[in-house]
């Protein structure tokens, strides 16, 4: 018997549809539950697959790392009139004598301005070379006072300063303003400091200032100053702050928006993570099938999973059923960390109407091919 076109027709849109409802010519996001489960070590695979329920969103809970060391917390403020290297110091000497030791003739009072060096001295003649830096005008009037007593009688100074580039700090980054700032009465603090040099030209909930001192480095995010006192340390010349945005991400995949993420804030739970990639779509997510795929440190695996022989990095596959009564809150405690993938696979009903749409397009076109040959 002959092959009608109707009959070739109908053929292809046979093997079509067998190869369509076989999952073999549908183009999908990614996996789904069932081939990621099949990877899963109960299956002789790498990736521990998880319940997020309440006993895990606690043991994968990690304080997110911020703070200064102990030193730059515990340095107490700089009087706003100490003295640093680079300063200019006037001295106003007077003398209870006609012809004293530093005055021209004729005169009982003397003006020296120095400027102190890079070591922190001065020198004043009789005197000889004195330490400044770190001392105030005030501290430094005595110690003059007392190496001149001996030279003349009952000389009385007076001290002032003007700041130079002695006391000061360095900012860059994402700054109001960047440059070298002297250390003044109301900079005396990193709020201050940023706030008479410009402000911060990030995004404060994710503004990140690092300070660098003496070879040690701390950093904190630019609310915790105000949440926590403690942090708005007092400043030393020569420190540097840097500002910049939070360098984590995470990764979005699968019927959700795709792409790498910044934290917009310190913290990110997973429930936020889904609506900064414009949450779950309601025409192709699978609301049971939320995954946060993440390379665990032995110490939480091994808390999460009961155990105590890994060691290294485990491989995790968290799962969210935002179906479940306490899934909504779990999702909302579940902490995002940097580099983690969140991915949200497809609703099983979309396969199906994929594979409805193919089977009734090929039917179209076979009937198309039909119509046209005459069959």
């Amino acid at each position: 018997m002959p092959l009608t076109p109707r009959t070739l027709a109908n053929k292809a849109l046979l093997g079509c549809a067998v190869l369509i409802l076989a999952g073999c010519a549908l183009p999908r996001s990614g996996p789904n539950k069932a081939e990621i489960a099949a990877g899963s070590v109960e299956k002789q695979g790498d990736i521990f697959i998880v319940d997020v329920d309440p006993n895990v969103v606690s043991a994968t809970y990690r304080e997110v790392e911020s703070g200064f060391p102990a030193s730059f917390i515990n340095a107490r403020k700089v009087g706003p009139d100490v003295i640093f290297p680079g300063d200019t110091i006037t001295l106003n000497i007077y003398e209870n004598v006609d012809d004293g030791l530093l005055s021209s003739t004729g005169a009982s009072a003397s003006t020296l301005s120095l400027q102190v060096d890079g070591s922190g001295f001065i020198f004043i003649p009789y005197a000889g070379r004195i330490l400044a830096a770190g001392n105030s005008p005030e501290q430094l009037r005595r110690i003059v006072t007392e190496k001149l007593s001996a030279q003349t009688p009952d000389p009385q100074i007076i001290v002032t300063r003007a700041a130079g580039e002695g006391g000061t700090v360095t900012i860059s980054g994402n700054a109001g303003a960047q440059g070298i700032f002297p250390i003044g009465t109301s900079s005396r603090t990193l709020s201050g400091m940023l706030a008479s040099s410009g402000g911060i030209s990030e995004d404060p909930k994710a503004a990140r200032i690092t300070v660098v001192r003496n070879g040690k480095r701390g950093a904190i995010w630019y609310q915790d100053m105000f949440t926590n006192p403690k942090l708005d340390i007092a400043l030393r010349s020569g420190d540097q702050i840097f500002i910049e945005a939070d360098p984590r991400t995470f990764t979005s995949a699968g019927a959700t928006g795709n792409g790498v993420v910044a934290f917009p804030e310190a913290e990110l739970s997973a429930m936020e993570a889904l609506l900064l990639v414009g949450g779950l779509q309601s025409s192709s997510s699978d609301p049971t099938g939320i995954f946060v795929f993440r390379d665990e440190p032995a110490a939480i695996a091994n808390r999460v999973l009961g155990r105590s022989d890994l060691t290294g990095t485990a491989r995790m596959a968290y799962i969210l059923n935002m179906t479940e009564p306490m899934g909504v809150f779990e999702a909302r405690d579940f902490q995002i960390r940097d580099g983690d993938t969140v991915y949200v696979t497809e609703a099983p009903f979309v396969q199906w109407s994929k594979s409805i749409a193919a089977i009734t397009g090929t039917l179209g076109v076979a009937n198309t091919f039909t119509t046209a040959t005459g069959g």
